[in-house]
């Protein structure tokens, strides 16, 4: 018989955000299942709604360890950073996660298409404004060239989204050129 490793409700909570955002980027709030996460950490089901209550507001936890996750990564990329160095290194961490991880990608997409709910959309909103004032107040730079930053960046979600990286049509790989330039 397996012998289940005990742990503190914070450690078993960290587990099941780390599970739930995998899951909930695979297949957003509708498709995302309690009971794969649940799995996935080793638990039963209803621990995960005594920790979290309902999937709902697992998922905007999801939500805000995700733009958490991308503020910090903004902020490790251009630590000591300033203007335009600031960006093109925020802009290359993002397309290096694009490579190797889309899971952050994929999260938030599948949280900008559950802003249908209000209660998320405030979530959304809330993370996604704080990844725009960071990026303002370290690049000091135009609203019109912050605003080209995060129009490339969405573009590259969409990207991870349909998996480019790996495509073969000439399409694909010309956008993705052109998102890496002065990113």
């Amino acid at each position: 018989m397996a012998v289940t490793e005990r742990r503190s409700a914070e450690e078993r909570r960290e587990q099941i955000l780390e599970a739930a955002l995998a899951e909930f980027a695979a297949r957003g709030l509708e498709g995302g299942s309690t009971e794969a996460i649940a799995k996935a950490v080793g638990i039963s089901q209803p621990y995960v709604f005594r920790l979290f209550g309902t999937k709902k507001e697992l998922f905007m936890a999801t939500v805000e360890r995700c733009m958490h996750g991308t503020l910090e990564m903004f902020r490790t990329a251009s630590a000591g950073l300033k203007g335009e160095e600031a960006l093109r290194a925020i802009g290359e961490a993002y397309v290096e996660r694009l490579g190797t991880d889309p899971t952050y990608l994929h999260s938030q997409m599948q949280a900008y298409a559950a802003s249908h709910d209000p209660q998320i959309r405030e979530v959304v909103r809330n993370g996604y404004g704080e990844l725009v004032e960071y990026v303002e107040r370290v690049s000091g730079l135009s609203t019109d060239r912050v605003s080209h930053f995060f129009a490339k960046g969405m573009l590259l979600n969409v990207v991870a989204s349909m998996d480019l990286l790996g495509a073969d049509e000439g399409w694909a790989q010309r956008l993705i050129d052109g998102c890496r330039k002065d990113v």
